[in-house]
């Protein structure tokens, strides 16, 4: 089918003896594998084991031994149940180093998203309170307390989204490709609002004067809201196959884990992009605000509250994004664990 792309050739051979159990056999079955491709990354027989009634099942290596030779694949076996040859693509990420980033995600995204939903609700609660302060009153008609709400709103439905992407995984097509579109239409507004948080500190610490512009807020919807979801409409549209299952590859090569994302390259690459151009204006921003400080704290010596400024920013305008383009040689497996930690973390 479209997720046993690591089979060779797709073919799965099942041998079996009618009311007979045959597991550990004393004289190996032989089986031989025809293929006209240059193997050059390790290829292990295995079967396919089953977890129980319902269980998809998994690869396993255990009792079978695999012999190269020009052309073919001999398998040596102890036992008889399916049988296939897997093509392990290369990678750095082991196993056991998955299932430790995997259980970071999904503390990290629950506590955010709960952090989040609270969050929001507090602000809900507040808005239709008589009794307020006045302090609150202020703030309440500012447009900076209403972006950080909706940039709440996004960052909680990217971790929704995220904790639901590998559960649906084993739902059929349909649903985890609605799940991969709902996942990646939340990145794009979850960048896109961290965007117009840069954005809106640039009008009020470094343009300051003549910042008037004319609904304001509705503008910043349509770019936060609106352009993600005409990107994931048009994609849903026009080449809806861009969504569906993709396997996160491990060095064991046969325990692969599945979640539903993008499947294309182009679009993954698309994404990377919009996210580097967002991520590098806030940088900029940021950079600019910090030289700000440093200007004004030799005059007041805030140097701690400044600090905590640049800390709280750096969050706001999602910066430790960056580490995600440093994913390549030593740097790879330390900075999943930083990313995951760090950003999983964001809201």
């Amino acid at each position: 089918d479209e997720r046993n792309s690591s089979v060779l050739n797709y073919n799965i051979l099942g041998a079996f003896l009618p009311n007979i159990s045959a597991t550990n056999l004393r004289q190996p079955v032989e089986i031989q594998f025809w293929h006209d491709k240059v193997l050059v990354t390790a290829s292990p027989t295995a079967f396919l084991s089953s977890a129980g009634s319902g269980s998809l099942g998994s690869w396993s290596l255990e009792g079978c031994e695999t012999r190269h030779s020009q052309g073919t694949v001999l398998c040596r076996c102890n036992h008889l149940t399916y049988f296939a040859v897997l093509l392990i693509a290369p990678s750095n990420i082991s196993q056991a180093e998955l299932v430790s980033l995997t259980y970071i995600s999904i503390v990290g995204c629950s506590i955010s998203a709960t952090a989040s939903l609270f969050a929001i609700l507090l602000y809900c609660i507040f808005s239709i309170t008589p009794l307020l302060s006045l302090s609150f009153r202020r703030k309440k008609s500012d447009d900076t307390i209403k972006i950080h709400m909706n940039l709440l709103g996004a960052l909680f439905l990217l971790n929704s989204g995220f904790l639901l992407s590998e559960p649906l995984a084993l739902a059929p097509s349909g649903l985890c490709r609605a799940a991969a579109a709902f996942l990646h239409g939340c990145l794009l507004c979850t960048l896109a609002w961290m965007a117009a948080e840069a954005f809106h500190l640039y009008l009020l610490l470094i343009k300051v004067y003549n910042t008037y512009v004319q609904r304001y807020l509705l503008k910043l919807c349509l770019f936060g809201w609106g352009l993600p979801a005409l990107a994931v409409t048009g994609i849903l549209l026009f080449k809806k196959d861009t969504y569906g299952y993709l396997d996160i590859k491990t060095a064991d090569g046969y325990k692969n884990s599945t979640m539903c994302w993008l499947t294309n390259q182009a679009a993954h690459y698309g994404t990377l992009c919009f996210a580097g151009l967002i991520l590098l204006f806030n940088t900029v921003v940021l950079l600019a605000v910090v030289r700000m400080l440093r200007s004004s704290r030799r005059q007041k010596g805030m140097a701690m509250k400044d600090w905590a400024t640049v800390l709280g920013l750096t969050c706001l305008l999602g910066t430790t994004w960056l580490l995600a383009f440093f994913s390549f040689g030593v740097f790879f497996v330390p900075q999943l664990y930083l990313f995951t930690i760090l950003n999983s973390l964001q809201g």
